[in-house]
């Protein structure tokens, strides 16, 4: 009953709404020349330096998701959960220069979105507008899944109900509140709301990673509490330490993972905001830290263990909500007060990266749908306007999907989601570096890694909730005629067949010299930094002319 939980719901209602009014002075903070433009709205107006952007970043990419489904992945799955710990040490490294050569074009013509980039790199309205669907497409489910964390909260302080329209009427609500100040301040709302979601974040894991083990007895009764669970486990999968049926299979994820993370048009969206090159320099030296912050997170999954803490029912009979597993934690093993401070910082952690994602998404469409193929001759006032209206539409998508559809579906989505937009990485990332390959090669490269990747995802199923179909992201490789019981991640071989495509079909289309469209009157200086420039307001790509070829 929510009377027993009333401390809690009292401190998560006042942190909750201290910072939706921070959301609304937001259109107010760094004082925007012109708020009704894309630069302003939509990227903050290039402008922000090292620690914006830190928070920013950082808390556009450590979700409310992170926060619930990691510790409940390490609870189930033992070591196979900490995948990813890895992948967002290896990324940073891996981006560090892609990301500054894609922000000084992007700075330099104007580029708001990654398929603003494919349109004018590749000359292909074509490749630009799957970029943007992709892009869009794996955006929201992320979005519906930062629900599913709010979700978990209430449903622990007892906030639900019987009819459907009761139990999610607190998430409705939720995101209205959003929705609006979404609507008003554009990314200067999350950027502000980042400093006190990462600072309550990281307040309670480090009280949580202290306090809890000297309450359960200690790292090793945890650990051998953990161990004592999955050895009396009869899946394959499972244990503390990984084993020779599931190594591939983290492996792969990880590094598939670290792909597609700043391929996601969120994560590009932060780094666009920034003021200049060197900014994102530091940020991507210094954002490993938030890895360390995952890592004491991740742990969360065996302390639950040790705590003897079980998740909440689920919406079907007999089934069991798995993403309750923090909250229930903390409810169990601290005082009220503090209690309702955690939970107020996992529902904090879903608005700021669910108000990137939706701004992007919009963007994607007001950029590389609307103007592309509905109102070529839009006007700043009118993309931005454009722009306002599909966030809103976006965030009512994502709602729908948690009140119409099985949240468990959801998760699936996005590891579907996942999948999908790596398939950008030929077109968006190796684009920055070579316009070797033929648009047409990359565009039945999509369509290859595409068509797999779905075929692939159809023939996973999960005998435990008896789903059949799209049920994870863990190929079995006997499917392929491999006698093993190793599974590889979807993604890794569905975007190796995508290069693969574009690679074979390149050197043919070249070799019968079909033209590429491109006509090699790009100015030298296409790529060249424009420093602490801010770009002029209303600037667009030069769609009349596309890159020389890259060594």
């Amino acid at each position: 009953m929510w009377r027993d939980h009333l401390t809690e719901i009292i401190v998560f209602t006042v942190l909750f709404l201290l910072v939706s009014a921070m959301g609304f002075v937001a259109a107010r903070w760094r004082a925007p020349r012109d708020m009704a433009h894309l630069d302003e709205w939509g990227l903050g107006g290039r402008s922000f330096g090292g620690w914006i952007t830190w928070f920013l970043v950082g808390g556009d990419l450590y979700t409310a998701y992170t926060f619930v489904a990691v510790p409940a992945l390490i609870f189930g799955a033992g070591a196979a959960g900490f995948f990813a710990v890895p992948y967002t040490i290896v990324i940073y490294p891996m981006v560090f220069l892609v990301l500054c050569r894609l922000w000084s074009v992007s700075h330099r013509h104007g580029f708001v979105t990654p398929a603003d980039f494919v349109r004018s790199r590749f000359d292909s309205p074509v490749l630009a507008l799957l970029v943007a669907i992709t892009g869009i497409v794996a955006t929201m489910p992320y979005i519906a899944l930062q629900l599913v964390g709010i979700e978990a909260v209430l449903k622990t302080m007892g906030v639900t109900g019987e009819s459907a329209l009761a139990r999610h009427l607190p998430i409705i609500i939720a995101f209205a509140i959003l929705a609006a100040y979404t609507y008003q301040s554009g990314l200067r709302a999350p950027a502000l709301i980042a400093f006190v979601k990462d600072s309550l974040i990281y307040i309670v894991i480090l009280v949580a990673v202290f306090y809890l083990p000297y309450k359960l007895g200690g790292w090793g009764s945890i650990f051998d509490a953990a161990d004592a669970k999955f050895q009396a486990s009869p899946a394959p999968g499972d244990g503390i330490l990984l084993n020779a049926n599931n190594q591939l299979q983290y492996v792969t994820l990880a590094f598939g993972s670290a792909l597609a993370l700043f391929l996601y048009p969120h994560s590009i969206t932060g780094v666009l905001a920034s003021r200049n090159r060197d900014v994102i320099k530091r940020n991507m030296s210094a954002l490993p830290a938030y890895s360390l912050l995952l890592g004491l997170i991740a742990l969360l999954g065996y302390m639950a263990i040790a705590a003897k803490v079980t998740p909440l029912a689920g919406t079907k009979e007999g089934s069991f909500d798995t993403n309750t597993i923090v909250p229930r934690l903390f409810d169990a093993q601290f005082p009220d007060w503090f209690a309702g401070v955690a939970y107020a910082a996992i529902g904090i952690g879903a608005l700021v990266p669910a108000a990137i994602m939706s701004i992007a998404a919009a963007n994607l469409f007001t950029r590389n749908i609307y103007k592309e193929y509905f109102k070529r001759d839009a006007t700043p006032a009118q993309e931005a306007n454009v722009s306002k209206i599909t966030s809103l539409v976006v965030k009512v998508g994502a709602v729908a999907c948690i009140v119409f559809l099985d949240p468990q579906f959801s998760i699936d989505l996005q590891l579907i989601g996942g999948v999908i937009i790596l398939q950008t990485l030929p077109a968006v990332a190796l684009g920055l570096y070579t316009r070797w390959f033929h648009r047409g090669a990359l565009i039945a490269g999509w369509a290859a890694g595409m068509a797999l990747g779905m075929w692939m995802l159809y023939q996973i199923g999960n005998q435990t909730t008896g789903k059949k179909h799209f049920a994870g992201s863990a190929f079995p490789l006997s499917e392929f005629g491999f006698d093993t019981k190793k599974t590889i991640y979807v993604g890794i071989v569905a975007v190796l067949v995508n290069l693969a495509v574009a690679a074979l079909l390149t050197l043919v289309l070249r070799a019968g010299k079909v033209a590429d469209g491109v006509d090699g009157t790009t100015p030298d200086d296409y790529f060249a930094d424009e420093g602490d420039a801010r770009v002029t307001p209303g600037a667009t790509r030069d769609a009349d002319s596309a890159p020389e070829p890259v060594a």
